[in-house]
């Protein structure tokens, strides 16, 4: 057995008293520039004066304005440099706000940095070491560099000079590479390179190219050159416009906008010399990006001219607060509608200054924004991420106003009106509660006081609570296929407490047919399947209000009416025996078929997967679904409906994937193994006594069609071939504990936003596994190349079929799948009782590599297979029926 970590590029991990972790997709790191004697004129005075207290104060204006790195340079003439970054570094050590952030120990000479790399807490940046002095100081500084545990930048410097060429850059930075990589022995993702950022619009000529030749420099970096990152002093561009910050901010911000999409990492800016690209006025955006583009001979007398018309007219950035004019009522239904939570506090405390009850604020404009809210999203006019964000603000009023409702609860004993009371519960065994609790946000939204017990709930617990509570109806959520039996048995021991309280059925795996069949004749009350959150309201009302009885009435003949299409179809359902299914196997030509043996046998572990890689694997389109925007990524965002909120949703769900990677709160980790094997029948047996036990379609084929099972895609014994087959296990941990910080800080939203990006890495992980195991440790198919979207549309060599799935629906394997694989103990993944993987947002699976083997649906199985698969695996007939019970034809 061999266990490996995972050898691709790292991202480059930076930390002060917190980590950072910098990554392609994290956009862009800013690096403070103001803690610099050589850049800000007050930074300067400050050291000379001896007034480290106040430049801590600098120090600490970069870093609440957003710095993600603190760049701290003492190179001046009348200082003693050594002995000021030494103090000033201490200083910052002792101040947490500053020194949770990395710091970039900048100067020209070696002395100083050294000083600094022996004070300076956590993993920093060296800034900077270059080859202007020969290969072997360049050499030595570099391991020093490496012993100190710290990144470094590498000007594009050599003993001719400063790189002012695109061919310059290029030669430099390649040269330094090599010796960083081969000499040094350095981590590749701990390069930064400074390819030069120099002024342009100086007159000159030969300046007209020098942002060009930056930006064609970093892609060249970033292409040749694995793992480096790239950064450069942003100001230094604008030189020639000192004095018109107008012109100044809009050349930072163009050069950010085409620099970043050259692939620059970070850079050395002030944030408060940028402005919002989008926001630059297009003249003027013109007339700088014909500058730093080198789009016109011309380019650098136009915007000189047209600097001094906007000379000293400073932008004024206006939010745009209108509704801030209204009442205090409809500031409220704004906010509710629009999600705004940035005044909640101040205007639920004026509201409550002019009712005279806390619980008046609520029953009156917090409910009558959040009725607005509920028309418009049944309505179609607002959609459910848009509804979460409106419960936050809901939420973290209503938090505003508990105080002050538990102290007129002392006083009258009066308690907020509700429409009712809805206890929900993941049932036993599962994990899954995305669905349950947005039909919760949902429901809450309508006035209702919900009771969320949770997953992997009993049915002991949930109908206990249901009669301590109160509860006017019982919701039960469940999405692997166990759970429908666990709620089966809800709905029984429902009936034999004597309950009359409605139960609501919903989650993936639910169906109004096996809600009709199945769970509803064991209990004499109500049960209504409810297909999404957006039907919950309505049959909620509907059961609470006068059109109870006709629901239940409407149900009941619906249900009844199902039953008996259900047993019609099943009576008249094709299907052939077992013996003339198996008789109808795949058609394979093994003799013709060289098995590919495994380059790398055995288990291969991935401790800690780059989530900045595995973004890229990510498929989109199950997100949107999860949220209930109906639509296909990318085209989503050009529906007229939906569109924009979908490309909101997108762009927030990045911003949220942008942090996890930032701060290193999510761990992707998986475990696969590949192992050699043979077909026995339906069966799979592996050398190492393991066996996989497979069922096969019964349903009646054309002519020339198979019935499959995934046997048939492992070599028979029977054939004398050595064959292999594989196995997964992935999971994202720390959405949980990230999701209940959420939570306890009243935002559902965010709290449904982080499971829903965690369930998207987990599948990317699945994704990202498979086509190692092709091209790496498997190998057969090395050449392979596609992108994401033909990832996703499967057009690759091999399966990845998933116990509990179609082609293998029967949960029981997953046990054999983790003993294998070891999963528990090699990262952590566990099963519950009914075989649910926590943490939820895992996949697990097995590994197929003939050129036939495809997906399919297993269908129906009777009862000769059911009895033959019992046999097989040791399980009495009742039992398999009971895992397999969706699947019976009979």
């Amino acid at each position: 057995m061999s266990i490996q970590t995972n050898d691709t590029i790292k991202p480059l991990k930076l930390s002060g008293l917190e980590p950072l972790v910098i990554t392609p997709e994290a956009n862009f790191v800013n690096v403070g520039e103001r803690t610099n004697v050589t850049g800000s004129a007050r930074f300067k005075r400050l050291i000379l004066e001896e007034q480290y207290d106040t430049a801590l104060e600098v120090a600490l204006d970069q870093v609440r304005g957003g710095a993600q790195i603190l760049d701290v340079n003492m190179d001046e003439g009348m200082l003693d440099g050594k002995a000021a970054m030494v103090k000033f570094l201490n200083l910052i050590a002792s101040e947490p706000e500053i020194a949770r952030i990395p710091i970039m120990i900048d100067s020209s000479k070696w002395e100083i940095i050294e000083a600094g790399l022996q004070c300076v807490q956590g993993k920093g940046v060296v800034n900077s070491i270059s080859l202007k002095e020969g290969e072997e100081p360049f050499i030595y500084q570099a391991n020093k560099i490496r012993q100190y545990g710290a990144a470094v930048v590498v000007m594009a410097f050599d003993e001719d000079g400063q790189a002012d060429t695109y061919e310059r850059r290029i030669e430099i930075c390649k040269r330094s590479y090599d010796l960083l990589v081969d000499k040094v022995g350095f981590a590749r993702e701990d390069i930064i390179f400074d390819p030069n950022i120099f002024p342009v619009a100086t007159g000159i000529d030969e300046h007209n190219n020098y942002a060009v030749d930056f930006f064609e420099a970093t892609k060249w970096i970033k292409a040749n050159l694995p793992g480096a990152k790239v950064s450069g002093g942003v100001s230094n561009v604008s030189f020639s416009f000192r004095g018109n910050n107008v012109v100044r901010e809009a050349m930072h911000s163009a050069f950010l906008y085409h620099g970043i999409k050259a692939g620059m990492d970070m850079g050395i800016v002030n944030a408060g010399m940028i402005e919002v690209y989008d926001e630059i006025p297009k003249d003027l955006l013109e007339h700088v990006e014909d500058v730093l583009l080198n789009r016109r001979d011309d380019a650098t007398e136009r915007l000189l001219a047209f600097a001094e018309k906007v000379k000293g007219k400073g932008k004024v950035k206006v939010e745009d607060t209108a509704w801030r004019e209204g009442t205090v009522e409809e500031r409220l239904k704004h906010a509710l509608v629009k999600g705004i939570i940035d005044y909640i506090e101040e205007d639920t405390e004026e509201a409550r200054q002019n009712y005279d009850k806390p619980l008046h604020v609520i029953e009156g404009p917090l409910m009558d924004g959040m009725n607005v809210v509920g028309d418009l999203f049944g309505a179609g006019k607002m959609f459910l991420p848009q509804v979460v964000k409106s419960a936050r603000v809901m939420k973290k009023s209503v938090a505003y106003l508990i105080p002050f409702l538990e102290e007129e609860k002392k006083r009258s004993g009066n308690t907020a009106s509700s429409k009712g009371k809805i206890l929900l519960a993941t049932v036993k065994g599962d994990v899954h509660d995305i669905g349950k609790n947005i039909v919760g946000v949902v429901l809450a939204c309508n006035n209702y006081d919900i009771v969320d017990l949770g997953v992997m709930v009993p049915a002991e617990k949930i109908l206990d609570e249901a009669e301590k509570q109160g509860a006017d109806i019982i919701g039960l959520s469940g999405l692997i296929t166990p759970s429908l039996d666990e709620m089966v048995n809800v709905a029984a021991e429902m009936e034999r407490r004597g309950m009359d309280k409605p139960l609501l059925i919903g989650g993936a795996t639910t169906s109004r047919v096996h809600t009709a069949v199945k769970i509803a004749p064991k209990f004499t009350g109500t049960v209504i399947h409810v297909l999404d959150a957006s039907k919950s309201v309505g049959v909620a009302s509907d059961l609470l209000g006068s059109k109870k009885d006709a629901l239940v009435e409407s149900v009941r003949e619906e249900y009844e009416a199902v039953r008996e299409a259900h047993a019609n179809k099943q009576s008249e359902k094709e299907h052939v025996s077992l013996a003339v299914a198996k008789a109808n196997k795949a058609a394979i030509n093994w003799d013709d078929y060289e098995v590919p043996v495994p380059k790398q046998q055995g288990i291969t572990v991935f401790e800690d997967v780059s989530l900045a890689e595995l973004r890229n694997y990510i498929d989109w389109t199950p997100f949107f679904s999860t949220w209930m925007l109906k639509g296909k990524y990318p085209r989503i965002f050009e529906n007229p409906t939906v569109g924009k909120e979908a490309r909101k949703l997108y762009d927030e769900a990045n911003a949220m994937i942008d942090q996890v990677i930032a701060d290193g709160s999510l761990t992707a980790r998986a475990v696969v193994g590949l192992f050699p094997a043979n077909a026995e029948g339906e069966d799979v047996q592996l050398e190492n006594g393991t066996k996989f036990h497979f069922l096969r379609q019964q349903g009646k084929k054309g002519k020339g069609v198979p019935n499959l099972s995934l046997s048939d895609f492992v070599a028979p014994k029977a054939t004398g071939k050595q064959d292999y087959m594989g196995g997964f296990a992935v999971s994202i941990f720390g959405a949980k504990e990230i999701a209940e910080k959420f939570e306890k800080d009243h935002d559902d939203y965010s709290s449904i936003m982080i499971k829903a990006v965690a369930d998207r890495f987990a599948e990317a992980l699945a994704e990202m596994m498979h086509e190692k195991v092709r091209k790496e440790l498997w190998g057969y198919a090395t050449s392979e190349s596609f992108d994401n979207e033909s990832l996703i549309k499967e057009k690759y060599q091999g399966i990845r079929p998933a116990p509990g799935y179609p082609a293998c629906p029967d949960h029981t394997e997953k046990p054999t799948l983790f003993d294998l694989l070891e999963a528990e103990k090699h990262i952590g993944i566990k099963l519950t009782e009914s075989n649910a993987m926590y943490p939820a947002s895992s996949v697990s699976g097995f590994y197929f590599a003939h050129p036939e083997s495809k997906y399919f649906g297993l269908g129906k199985i009777y009862k000769d297979q059911v009895a033959d698969y019992a046999q097989r695996k040791g399980m009495t007939v009742e039992e398999v029926e009971q895992w397999m019970a969706p699947n019976l034809g009979y």
